[in-house]
């Protein structure tokens, strides 16, 4: 049963979240916390506080409905600024060691799935096992969806596979708890990347290159905000919004016309939004309105990706571990799976905790979470997650099915 919930109305959770960014941004000014915002980055604060609200119950998902709003609204209009002043050529010269760590990520999930399932069995049959449509592993095919891709593979996978809807509910909580948990991780190493990139022994001459060449033209074109300006940006952002969502209708009802997209990412209207409102911010970049970087086009999408953060965050409430013990402990497994083979590989061709972040969250959180770990390094980052967010919906089908199809083998 639902536990009460002591704030219900939208409008004072934002309220409530926005006051709560307010607090950690103003206190992680004050010498006294300088220490301790060392230890405990801002970023993760901002994260784990809402979830802290959720889990005491004064807050939650199921009733608010904030995340759509963020997903639809915040989340379209901070790609597009954050990727109006992208450097193309420099996000390209990052080289390939942002794919390798990507693709390892995508196999990550696809064998931890089976080998998650292998481990159980040997203390736990009856948790990974069932029969018919009640098997966990079909279950588990819609996590592979989500974690190769994101939502829409997640319901493809539960269209495609038949999972019992009434137990469908289980996996959601293995999804929101596991992903967060490692989310949490990634954002408290964001703020320790240099010593983590020391102990990788990378080379991230290439990330820091281009955040100084990109720090270096912001100050170039820095100015005093006009009035003028912030229309300008507000213009662009929400106007581009619009177009997002205008031909990511048309766009996913390209199944009506061809056949062979069905039951695809490409019928998503989110994932054409996605696309949209960053093939947009990258067009712009190519144009003078780049030089609203100076304005603070990308400090506003700062904005809602902060915001962004604190909803994401509303969504995760701890308590939920305990309803379901042995699944959870599943996807950890999984999940750890993942993590241990990206970390190996990264260590191997000496790659920066960079690119093991966004390629993890590229396919763990998909274009919701990888803009945010991307732009927790530095907002002239964003693009690299977004971009290989894309990949990753157009991988996460495939990838689900081929993990699912071990983890049938693998099930007792």
């Amino acid at each position: 049963m639902e536990k009460d919930v002591l704030i219900t109305d939208d409008a004072v959770v934002l309220g409530l979240l926005v006051s709560c960014l307010g607090l950690i941004f103003y206190t992680s000014q004050l010498k006294s916390l300088k220490t301790f915002y060392k230890i405990i980055p801002a970023l993760l604060l901002c994260y784990l506080i809402p979830s802290l609200f959720s889990t005491a119950g004064i807050i939650s998902p199921k009733v608010s409905g904030l995340w759509p709003v963020a997903k639809n609204y915040f989340l379209p209009a901070s790609l597009i600024l954050m990727t109006l002043s992208t450097d193309l050529k420099g996000v390209i010269k990052l080289g390939p060691k942002a794919l390798i760590m990507f693709f390892t990520a995508t196999i990550g999930i696809i064998i931890g799935g089976p080998i998650a399932i292998l481990i159980t069995s040997l203390f736990s049959p009856e948790t990974v096992g069932g029969l018919e449509f009640d098997a966990i592993w079909r279950g588990m095919a819609t996590l592979a969806g989500s974690w190769i891709g994101g939502g829409a593979n997640q319901t493809a996978m539960l269209e495609l596979y038949q999972f019992n809807p009434e137990k469908y509910g289980a996996m959601i909580t293995v999804d929101i708890v596991v992903a967060n948990i490692w989310m949490a991780f990634i954002l408290y190493g964001a703020g320790k990347s240099d010593k983590i990139d020391k102990w990788l022994k990378a080379d991230s001459s290439t990330i820091d290159d281009l955040k100084n060449k990109m720090e270096n033209y912001s100050s170039a074109v820095e100015r005093n905000t006009t009035f003028h300006d912030l229309m300008k940006i507000s213009s662009i952002a929400l106007g581009g919004v619009g177009i997002a969502h205008f031909l990511g209708s048309i766009l996913s009802k390209c199944n009506n016309y061809f056949s062979i997209f069905n039951d695809t990412v490409f019928t998503s209207h989110f994932f054409w939004v996605v696309v949209v409102s960053t093939t947009l911010g990258l067009g712009f970049s190519f144009t003078r309105l780049r030089s609203l970087e100076g304005a603070g086009a990308s400090k506003i999408g700062s904005v809602f990706i902060y915001l962004l953060v604190a909803i994401i965050g509303m969504k995760m409430d701890i308590t939920k571990a305990v309803e379901q013990p042995l699944l959870i402990v599943v996807g950890l497994i999984w999940m750890i799976f993942h993590v241990g083979l990206l970390v190996l590989v990264a260590k191997i061709i000496k790659a920066p905790f960079f690119f093991l972040a966004v390629g993890s969250k590229a396919n763990v959180g998909g274009a919701a979470s990888a803009p945010i770990v991307a732009s927790a390094f530095h907002p002239s980052l964003a693009p690299v997650g977004v971009l290989l967010a894309v990949l990753g919906y157009a991988l996460g089908t495939y990838g689900a099915i081929l993990c699912a199809t071990l983890m049938e083998i693998a099930s007792p």
